[in-house]
């Protein structure tokens, strides 16, 4: 019986990059900007970061950045008619 492999929780920023089609310093610019969460997982903390990115976290990335169709315009009011339009009575 094949052993199942469950996807990987966590990802670097070089493989999410080559998901999104995307240049690597790209994600990290959104981990800088805090846009999206990771996880610093280099040996120092004042050494070369070394980010991990969690799959959960990815998806609340792209449900902040999802886009959504505009709305359909409201219709539009019309005028109630007056006297002024209709031809009421002048004044001179």
């Amino acid at each position: 019986m094949p052993v199942k492999q469950h996807p990987k929780r966590k990802v670097t920023p070089v493989e999410l990059a080559r998901e999104y089609g995307v240049c690597p310093s790209k994600v990290h610019e959104w981990i800088r900007s805090g846009e999206l969460r990771a996880i610093n997982a280099a040996r120092s903390p004042n050494g070369r970061p070394r980010y991990l990115i969690d799959r959960a976290d990815i998806l609340d990335f792209e449900d902040r950045r999802a886009v959504l169709p505009p709305e359909p315009p409201a219709p539009r009011r019309r005028r109630p008619a007056s006297a002024d339009v209709l031809g009421g009575p002048r004044y001179v």
